[in-house]
């Protein structure tokens, strides 16, 4: 018996090829939404990434497409292990980056060269629209520092805010 394939077939096969393909590419770039991505713990100049036993408090951030956090002050103790919670209320993908103004600055940047560039670290959180996502921090250094989306145009939109870290 043959079969005969048509052109639309043929056509309607290789779409829902290439779907899921990018569905499965896409998943495997970013891992779960919802939570935190999974790298070795690395010391930054805003602290380093803390486990769920250490958690002292947690904080709820909201996100939205009016380009804004919520709230967009935090202030924290050095030391301090934070749960963040990112409730993201819009309809467009958002994300909360920790850092200091220079890297966030530099990281903007590139990310307007190549729109749609993958990243995960353990002081990132992508959230879906809709969605909430989840990362743990902690704070061991004192200062001032930084959080923002820095998805293409919305970092440049005015979504950030900042973290003050008290010393002990």
């Amino acid at each position: 018996m043959r079969h005969i394939i048509t052109f639309p077939a043929l056509l309607m096969s290789a779409l829902l090829s290439a779907q899921v393909f990018a569905q499965a590419e896409g998943h495997e770039d970013h891992g779960s939404m919802h939570m935190q991505h999974e790298s070795a713990a690395e010391q930054k100049p805003w602290g380093i990434a803390g486990r769920p036993d250490q958690v002292d408090r947690t904080i709820e951030i909201r996100m939205d497409d009016r380009m804004r956090f919520t709230p967009e002050t935090l202030q924290v103790k050095q030391g301090e292990t934070i749960r963040f919670v990112h409730h993201n209320d819009g309809k467009l993908m958002h994300e909360f980056v920790l850092g200091t103004q220079q890297t966030l600055d530099e990281h903007a940047e590139a990310m307007l060269k190549q729109a749609g560039m993958m990243h995960g670290e353990a002081y990132m959180a992508h959230v879906e629209p809709a969605q909430q996502g989840e990362m743990i921090w902690t704070f061991n250094r004192a200062g001032r520092f930084e959080f923002a989306c820095l998805i293409a145009g919305h970092y440049q939109a005015g979504m950030r805010g900042s973290v003050e870290v008290l010393a002990q």
